[in-house]
This record gives C-alpha cells, sequence and structure tokens, in this order.
C-alpha cells in the first residue's frame, strides 16, 4: 500500500515509518518542519503545515492525491481533532483511509476530566480528578497536576505535596486549564491495541520505565487479566484503528489516566516484539486477516543518527512543492 504518514519530524510518526521500512508498503513522510528528521529517512517526502493553518487539510488532499496514498497515519496530537472532522470529505474525494478516530472518542482522548468521566460513567477504576480551579481539598497529598488537554509525554505535569505550592497553581491566571488527580503509586504501563468494527486485536502489555516523558526501557509482559480489562474499556471507547492506553497498577488495580486515539511512540517497539499496528490496520484494508505474535521481551531505547546532506535540505526549501523523492 501507499502509505502517508504526518508529523514525521516527531516520535510517534517515525515510530510509525520504523515499523513499516520493512515491510512491502511504500512510505510519504510529511512534516511542517524543513529539518524534520523523518523527512529524510523516507523515499517519498513533502512539506506540510501545521493543524491549525487553514491550508493543513488541502495540503493533505493534494499530497494523498498526487501520491495516490491509500492510507494516512497521523503522528500528531494536535492534527487528530481536524482529521476526524475532515476524514468522510478526504475519503469521499480520493479512495484514502483516514487512520482516526470519531471526533467523540478523539474529545474524551484529549481531555483528561472526559477521560475521567469516561471511565466512571462505564465503572472502571479511575483515578479522582477535578478541574484545578474548582478544586476543594478533596484529595490527600501528594496529588498530580497536569493540562487537561494535550500534555503528551508528561509536559507540565507536576506532583504536589503540600498546600502552599498548590494554592500558587490554583491562583494563576492558566488555573482552568489544568486538573488535578489522584497520584496512584505502583508500576506505570503502556499498552496498545488495534480496533475495527467492534473487534480488538491485542493488547500488548508493556511495563515502563521513563525519561523525559518518553519510555525508555520497557517490560512486554503477559496479563490475563489486565488484557481482558482492556478489552472491556476498548469496547466501550470503540476507537477506530490503533489506540494507546496508559495506566498504573495500584494494589492491582488497573488506573488508566490516558488514552491516545492514534499510534504511539512506542509502536516500532512493538513491531519489533511481534505486534506491529500500522502493518496490521494495512493487512484490514487489503482485506487480509490481521496477526501478531507478541514475544515477551525486554526492549531497551537509544538514539539514533541520521546523516543529511545541506543540499537535502536547501532542495527540500526551496522548492516551490515542499517535495523530495530519492533512492535510499
Amino acid at each position: 500500500m501507499k502509505v502517508a504518514v504526518t508529523g514525521v519530524g516527531g516520535g510517534v510518526g517515525q515510530s510509525i515509518i520504523k515499523a513499516l521500512q520493512d515491510t512491502p508498503h511504500q512510505l510519504v513522510g510529511i512534516d511542517s518542519d524543513l529539518l524534520g528528521a523523518g523527512l529524510y529517512g523516507v523515499p517519498c517526502a513533502y512539506l506540510g503545515y501545521n493543524a491549525k493553518e487553514p491550508q493543513f487539510i488541502p495540503r493533505l488532499e493534494e499530497i494523498c492525491e498526487e501520491e495516490k496514498c491509500e492510507v494516512l497515519f497521523p503522528g500528531l496530537d494536535a492534527e487528530l481533532p481536524y482529521l476526524a472532522r475532515h476524514k468522510k470529505q478526504m475519503e469521499r474525494k480520493m479512495p484514502l483511509t483516514v487512520m482516526v478516530s470519531d471526533p467523540s472518542v478523539i474529545e474524551i482522548a484529549d481531555d483528561k476530566l472526559k477521560t475521567y468521566y469516561f471511565l466512571k460513567k462505564h465503572g472502571f477504576p479511575a483515578l479522582e480528578t477535578y478541574n484545578l480551579r474548582d478544586y476543594n481539598g478533596e484529595l490527600n497529598f501528594p496529588v498530580v497536576v497536569k493540562p487537561r488537554k494535550g500534555g503528551a509525554r508528561s509536559v507540565d505535569k507536576t506532583v504536589i505535596k503540600d498546600d502552599k505550592t498548590l494554592e500558587s497553581l490554583q491562583q494563576s491566571s492558566e488555573a482552568n486549564k489544568f486538573v488535578i488527580q489522584e497520584y496512584a503509586h505502583g508500576n506505570e504501563y503502556t499498552c496498545g491495541v488495534v480496533s475495527f468494527d467492534g473487534d480488538c486485536l491485542g493488547p500488548i502489555i508493556m511495563k515502563r520505565q521513563l525519561r523525559c516523558g518518553d519510555t525508555y526501557k520497557a517490560f512486554v509482559i503477559k496479563d490475563d487479566e489486565l488484557e481482558n480489562h482492556l478489552k472491556e474499556v476498548i469496547g466501550a471507547l470503540n476507537p477506530y484503528g490503533p489506540c494507546n492506553v496508559q495506566l498504573r497498577m495500584d494494589e492491582d488495580v488497573p488506573y488508566i489516566f490516558e488514552f491516545n486515539a492514534r499510534c504511539s511512540g512506542t509502536t516500532a517497539s512493538r513491531a519489533l516484539v511481534g505486534f506491529n499496528e500500522p502493518a496490521m490496520v494495512c493487512d484490514y484494508l487489503q482485506g487480509k486477516t490481521p496477526c501478531y505474535n507478541i514475544k515477551e521481551r525486554v526492549i531497551l531505547r537509544y538514539w539514533n543518527e541520521l546523516v543529511v546532506e545541506y543540499a537535502q535540505i536547501e532542495n527540500m526549501g526551496l522548492n516551490k512543492h515542499g517535495y523530495s523523492r530519492r533512492d535510499l
């Protein structure tokens, strides 16, 4: 299949590329940053626009039509609401599948307070969560303060241990943009599923250690009870395609604190142990039965370098179409 991937300057987009590099699928990378590393790691690349810019959707349509792309994977959270709203429009214009969930699912996943309400509504374990400005001391310290929307990779997440620090944050003009959440002890897990028409493939469960908000070391495990719980939750959420679930196990209770209705920064790691989400999506779209064979392994992540000629960057920037094609 011809596969377009956006946000290839970031970890999620690059992870999708890595997962598909040793498959028969042809890759088209898209990013708004001329120095987005993934633009120079694929045979065909285009400059795009930021999600908030009016040219964002028209540019994606132009690229996908020009390249005859059959599926589009988003690599940035900021793009998901826009793609969800324009999915049907884009798919009517060309034989393209935009791999994004319904707007209602994106809204739950992007909003920590709505994530909490969703979990409570369906009777799943949930960490008590309040709007920071409206909070009246319902929780015991320590507590977690984090952005209500977005906030991937634990950005702006703070563990608070005293009233003085908390009062200072509550008095901030930005307080309404944050939530305060019960603190969960125990190990943290990142889990992945692929979901189509109510059929949940997976999950893969990885206990993880973080470094600067990213999964740095991952330990793939099998846990039947947790797998069944995740399938129940995903059945209620009903995402389309890949979905990432983050949780903590506190006294053997799985407390989900975040959904990412997209592929993950650990997508490539998962592919290495037999759970290749982008490849499974492509199989499904081609009418094949997606298959996987998860292996219990330890994944140790590290930086990798990509050397790029100055001429490649100049050509990409000077080309009025923001386009590059080359043999790798």
